[in-house]
């Protein structure tokens, strides 16, 4: 497990790297749909992070958000994020994330998430703990929804369609507030960290979670689908919470799908 961390974690760097180097540069963006955009510092940062696995293991499968993975009948998979938060990067706002996580056979064992502007870096393990800088982190010890901050995202594709509008503001009006920052693997490793009590998104593929669901789950707290089931890597809902507020989030979901669903469509 040690030789797996270590490599994610020196990719991470080098990735996060050239994420610097490209944010003090003229940003070169495209479009993979009507308002999905990519950057050259996407593209630069994903060839690093592909290379470097590549050359460590060879026969491991690699998925990537931009695309430059390859599957393989390896039981070992990476989940490869080379700019988390890429509008955020495009707009010039510091808050974005290099995220790695690895699965063998379909169990998470081994997640970076590297944020190069503050240098946060953590990490986590099956069994081992969840870090930051090198010091274990857990999650809130608070055990109520009334007096916790939680976190969101919203979609770039299909947004008229999303419901998680109807989300935002129950929880916001149930909570001290919530947060949309716009890079799911940051939400989620200060789900892991205690600065967020809870943490939910809908349409996340592997690439956002694999590293960070591990570091929740590594720090003590809990991961599922809305209303309770497992949830598995690319599944259309993640809740991730300390634990305490868990069942109380799950109720409140539930009863927000139900109101959701007597509402006009969003348009």
């Amino acid at each position: 497990m040690s030789s797996f961390l270590e490599v994610a974690v020196d990719t991470a760097r080098e990735a996060g790297s050239i994420l610097l180097a490209e944010f003090d540069r003229p940003v070169d963006i495209s479009y993979k749909g009507e308002v999905d955009i990519v950057t050259q510092a996407d593209r630069r940062s994903e060839q690093a992070i592909v290379t470097r696995l590549r050359t460590h293991f060879p026969k491991h499968a690699i998925v990537a958000e931009e695309g430059g993975g390859a599957e393989s009948a390896s039981p070992f998979r990476w989940h490869v994020d080379p700019l988390d938060g890429t509008t955020n990067f495009a707009h010039k706002y510091p808050c974005f994330a290099v995220s790695i996580g690895l699965e063998q056979s379909g169990e998470l064992i081994a997640g970076v998430v590297y944020n190069p502007v503050s240098g946060e870096l953590f990490t986590a393990a099956k069994g081992e703990g969840a870090y930051l800088n090198q010091k274990k982190i857990h999650v809130s010890p608070i055990e109520n929804l009334a007096t916790s901050l939680l976190v969101t995202g919203f979609p770039s594709k299909k947004r008229t369609q999303n419901p998680n509008i109807y989300y935002y503001w129950d929880f916001t009006l149930r909570s001290h507030g919530v947060r949309r920052d716009g890079s799911a693997a940051l939400d989620l490793a200060a789900v892991a960290c205690g600065r967020f009590e809870g943490f939910w998104e809908f349409g996340l593929h592997s690439w956002d979670t694999a590293a960070g669901v591990l570091l929740v789950q590594e720090a003590g707290g809990t991961i599922s689908q809305f209303d309770g089931r497992p949830y598995g890597l690319g599944d259309s809902e993640l809740l991730a919470t300390n634990g305490r507020v868990h069942a109380e989030m799950k109720e409140v979901a539930a009863g927000i799908a139900e109101r959701a669903a007597l509402r006009p469509p969003l348009s």
